[in-house]
């Protein structure tokens, strides 16, 4: 069987509600990425998307730059990977930050490390961390209602992933680097 290939919609291409977040992305961002693109060949699907990911989270920029780019990895997405590697250095991260937070955890931040490694826990365990993760935490200052916020984030996170990895559509983002092997047995076996 052949595979359906999947190109970049175009403005000229989406519906006229599509068409004006097109417009709205170009002017905020000076493009239109692609992933976000490939929301739009459902004519509700782009604009549900943004939604949800700019909903109110008790979660900050940095923290959930934290998640997407441990979800990534766990999921293999190099599209995710490389586009929050360009979003983890714009909220602060160096790369060798980024490259740690990518195999699941942050030596540099206790904080942050409590919040990689309970992502890496349940991004790779389909939900099901270890009581010590979810208690180290709660231990980092972390609530109840954080952890409500890193799983949305987590399922956000999910959502692109997958659709970069059915429609494959062209990274348009510098490609974030390969973890080395010492980076990628710390934590991550993805």
């Amino acid at each position: 069987m052949t595979k359906t290939k999947f190109t970049v919609p175009a403005w000229n291409e989406v519906g006229a509600s599509n068409q004006a977040i097109f417009d709205n992305l170009k002017s905020a961002l000076g493009f239109v990425p692609n992933l976000y693109a490939a929301l739009a060949y459902s004519d509700t699907g782009l604009g549900n998307y943004l939604q949800f990911q700019n909903g109110k989270t008790s979660l900050s920029n940095k923290e959930k730059e934290v998640i997407n780019l441990v979800v990534s990895q766990v999921n293999g997405c190099r599209y995710c990977q490389s586009a929050h590697t360009v979003l983890g250095k714009m909220n602060g991260f160096t790369d060798d930050q980024i490259i740690e937070i990518r195999g699941g955890a942050a030596s540099f931040d206790a904080k942050l490390d409590s919040l990689a490694n309970l992502t890496y826990e349940i991004a790779s365990n389909k939900g099901q961390p270890s009581s010590d993760a979810v208690e180290n935490f709660f231990a980092a200052g972390y609530t109840k209602g954080s952890l409500v916020d890193v799983i949305i984030a987590i399922a956000d996170k999910i959502v692109m992933n997958y659709l970069h990895k059915i429609t494959d559509v062209p990274i348009d983002f510098p490609i974030a680097p390969e973890l080395n092997a010492t980076v990628a047995q710390h934590k991550c076996s993805c």
